[in-house]
């Protein structure tokens, strides 16, 4: 079961009560007792800041919660009398159900009429199938494998098995993704550190240095100011939000925000066949005889056939282009019926006088097969053609009646769609249920790299032949569900981020163990519930907008996180400065908002929403840490060294603030141009304008920000550490450079 999004009034409230916006309150009380109205220019910023969230947010759920309504699961019950379709919340206790093969059950129920095979492992860990028959008991949260019952439910919503087992669960909290995480440690640590650091400022100011209270009141708020990352919180929920508002009007649903970063940041893709690289249709190509079949018994056999097609439960693509073919076959009188599974890889039906088969012909026959037909199976793989066999037990052994050929077309933009994986570093395993020289023939239709390079998966006995197999093969056939997990864990174990693709029941707990999971719109209720992301309208080459979505969120993020990151550091090192010299904090909070605007604000917002796909290398927290560590060292001993230096020619402290803004505003640029590099049109309309908007500013609300006309002394001071700026800022990026790779 997937989280709902969160209501309008939970979201207003969690963009209005944060940890900061009190914070912020508590500072503009502070002000306001110390008549320093000026200094509330941040006020602004942080209110169109919340309301920019709580817009942004509003609107990416509208469309989120229109995409989720239409992907909803649907169940079929029994009331009074008629069939209703309903979703999962509008299930009553005591409702009939009729479940099928690819279904999750929604509520915990027992089984009134009919056989299915279900697997709990979503529950209990085991991937084993379990017979549910008439009496026997299900859980809600386990899915329907084979076969087709009706159920009375026992126990719906909060009293249902699932229900109970996520309430535990809501104990442990769910690990953010690595991006998120890092931007909740950068403010995490920002805000521990604010409320020591504010309190010694303060008692420093009354008690050391006996200022007036509201002076102190200033030049605490300003260092304080600059240490909140107010708006990069902010950034990312609605950069992350918008992302899922976009791939929303290309059908993609979105069950995790996460997912888009985990999709941009992974090595390995792993596909199945069908429903990625081949369509979800099927159709019958050839009935082939077995060799030394008599003319009476290959047409005893194809009426044989369309019986078996006429009276099995399936009712998997397979199923459906072999009762298209067959369609006006005569039901059999059954004894018993074993749909299709994916762990036998065969149906079986029962008869009074005999037992029939379908499906693969390696598992159906075993050892038993003529070599003769191995050729003409082998001939069918080669073109990329599925084939089964129908049998019947005699003697012990199953004997081949006839062979069926299948096929799927291929994708019309699945080349393309795989090329652009190769181009983005992404390697792309195919692993499937099917022939392997038939997976490998498809595969190579879409040129898919390592394609020719193909492995039975039911020679891997032990983990040390898969770890083998997955570094040597891109191309895996005869894979079992249990087996598509080991696949994953194995990928996972070689340390690479893997994402997989699903469609069926089968694929749920390789989705489950993979970094990110992906099903296809056309595929099971089951697999589309327990994805991260779901392929609304089947089409697989959307991925390529998931993958672009999520490392434009990356990459920008990075560029505007290392903004927000510069003032933070440079903030917390002069303010570590001022209470070891015992000095007013040099920066006035007006001020600091004015680079906040226009260093890191606007061209944050701005690059934040770029077209940007490049793979991102390296942790997050540490690239941005690095490329905004130079800057905001360089920006920190120019301001002290002003600082030192004032004092020793006796220039007025309000003349050393506005050049310290200046020189501050100086490396915020310089940094700024590095993060915009290379440097296109509407970069440099991002650089420029903030440059512009900055001194319009300064200029045209002079007194507003706290801007007045400096000494000639404090001048020459200021454009001597410009100028030194330069220097140590270059230097500064060269070296911490060395340990970003």
């Amino acid at each position: 079961m997937k989280k709902k999004n969160d209501g309008v009034m939970a979201i207003i409230a969690k963009n209005i009560f944060t940890y900061f916006n009190a914070i912020f309150l508590g500072i503009s009380v502070l002000l306001i007792v110390a008549g320093s109205y000026r200094n509330l220019t941040f006020l602004p910023i942080v209110i169109a800041n919340t309301l920019i969230g709580i817009y942004q947010q509003l609107k990416a759920k509208r469309i989120l919660d229109k995409l989720s309504l239409i992907s909803e699961a649907k169940y079929q019950v029994l009331r009074n009398g008629n069939k209703e379709e309903v979703v999962r919340g509008e299930l009553l206790r005591d409702d009939v159900i009729f479940l099928a093969s690819g279904q999750q059950i929604p509520a915990d129920a027992e089984v009134v009429e009919g056989k299915i095979s279900v697997n709990e492992a979503l529950l209990t860990g085991e991937s084993d199938e379990i017979e549910k028959i008439h009496g026997t008991h299900l859980m809600s949260g386990s899915f329907v494998v084979s076969g087709n019952c009706r159920a009375r439910l026992t126990a719906v919503g909060e009293d249902s098995y699932i229900a109970k087992l996520q309430a535990k669960a809501k104990e442990v909290k769910e690990k953010p993704s690595e991006m998120v995480g890092d931007i909740n440690l950068i403010v995490k640590i920002a805000g521990i550190a604010i409320i020591p650091i504010g309190l010694i400022l303060f008692f420093e100011g009354i008690f050391l240095k006996h200022e007036a209270f509201n002076n102190v009141i200033v030049s605490m708020v300003g260092a304080l100011i600059g240490m909140i990352p107010e708006g990069l919180y902010l950034l990312v929920t609605v950069a992350l939000a918008l992302s899922a508002a976009r791939l929303a009007k290309h059908q993609v649903l979105l069950h995790d925000m996460r997912s888009t970063e985990t999709l941009a940041r992974v090595d390995v893709l792993c596909v199945d066949k069908t429903g990625t690289i081949t369509d979800n249709k099927m159709n019958v190509t050839e009935i082939f005889d077995p060799v030394g079949a008599t003319p009476d018994e290959v047409k005893n056999s194809k009426n044989l056939l369309a019986s078996y097609v006429a009276t099995s439960p399936d009712n998997n693509i397979t199923a459906q282009a072999l009762k298209k073919y067959y369609p006006d076959g005569q039901k059999l009188d059954t004894v018993n019926v074993i749909p299709f599974s994916s762990k036998l890889k065969y149906s079986e039906i029962e008869t009074a006088d005999a037992h029939y088969f379908l499906g693969a012909p390696e598992f159906v026959l075993g050892d038993h097969q003529n070599s003769k037909d191995l050729v003409n199976i082998d001939n069918h793989a080669a073109k990329g053609e599925r084939v089964l066999v129908f049998a019947k037990e005699e003697n012990e052994n199953n004997k081949a009646l006839l062979f069926i050929s299948i096929a799927n077309g291929i994708r019309p933009n699945a080349k393309e769609t795989f090329k652009y994986f190769a181009e983005q570093e992404v390697k792309v395993m195919v692993i499937s249920g099917d022939n392997p020289i038939t997976v490998s023939k498809i595969a190579k239709m879409v040129e898919i790299p390592g394609a020719e390079k193909y492995i039975d998966a039911t020679t891997l006995k032990t983990k040390e032949d898969l770890r083998d197999a997955i570094n040597n093969y891109s191309v895996f056939g005869r894979v079992k569900p249990d087996q598509k997990r080991e696949i994953v864990k194995a990928i996972k174990a070689n340390g690479q981020r893997v994402a997989m693709t699903g469609d069926g029941v089968n694929d749920i707990l390789a989705m489950k163990e993979a970094n990110c999971s992906i099903a296809i719109g056309s595929g099971s209720d089951a697999a589309k519930q327990s994805a991260q992301v779901v392929l609304l309208d089947s089409d697989f080459s959307h991925m390529k907008e998931i993958i672009s979505e999520g490392r434009r969120d990356i990459n920008n993020l990075t560029r505007s996180a290392t903004l927000f990151l510069y003032k933070n550091i440079f903030s917390m090192l002069l303010a570590i400065f001022a209470i070891i010299g015992v000095i007013s904090y040099p920066l006035q909070p007006s001020q600091i908002s004015l680079i906040s605007m226009f260093n890191i604000g606007i061209p944050a917002f701005a690059l934040a929403f770029e077209a940007n796909d490049k793979k991102q290398h390296g942790r997050f927290i540490r690239v941005t840490f690095l490329k905004s560590l130079p800057a905001a060292i360089t920006s920190f001993l120019a301001i002290a060294s002003l600082v030192i230096f004032g004092m020793v020619f006796s220039i007025k402290s309000t003349d050393v603030s506005v050049a310290s803004t200046f020189l501050l505003s100086l490396a915020g640029f310089m940094l700024l141009f590095e993060i915009c590099k290379p440097m296109n049109g509407y970069r440099n309309f991002v650089f420029y304008g903030s440059i512009i908007g900055l001194i319009a500013c300064a200029y045209f609300f002079h007194y507003l920000f706290a801007i007045n006309s400096i000494s000639y002394q404090c001048v020459m001071l200021a454009a001597v550490f410009a100028v030194a700026q330069e220097s140590v800022m270059r230097n500064l990026t060269s070296f911490f450079g060395r340990f970003q790779k």
